[in-house]
């Protein structure tokens, strides 16, 4: 009986100490890029009103050098209500959040180009 309780006082112990030690590793979130992340988004929603090539005739935001120059204002109107001036994407849907946490996340992450 004796060897049975400090059998189990010593699984209990390893089972509590294996989760104690500061070795895990921390979970590491990529950052936001304009190549990969940045451009795709803006092709998808911006396209083809800010892309020239596509015979846009607004503001272009076809380079990283634009969607820098611009990026608070983008950032300001895609967060704007539909029926608010300014709103952006215009005569569309609201982005939802995830795609606008892309501009946030990007900016915050230092408008990285690749």
């Amino acid at each position: 009986m004796k060897k049975y309780f400090l059998l189990s006082g010593m699984g209990l112990a390893v089972l509590l100490f294996s989760n104690c030690h500061t070795a895990k590793k921390a979970m590491v979130i990529p950052k936001v890029k304009y190549e990969p992340n940045m451009q795709t988004v803006l092709v998808a929603n911006c396209t083809p009103c800010h892309f020239p090539a596509q015979r846009g005739n607004k503001k272009p935001l076809d380079t990283y050098a634009a969607v820098v120059t611009n990026i608070d204002d983008m950032i300001r109107r895609i967060e704007l209500n539909p029926t608010d001036k300014g709103f952006m994407p215009f005569k569309h849907a609201k982005l939802n959040d995830s795609t606008i946490a892309v501009f946030t996340k990007w900016k915050a992450d230092g408008m990285l180009e690749k």
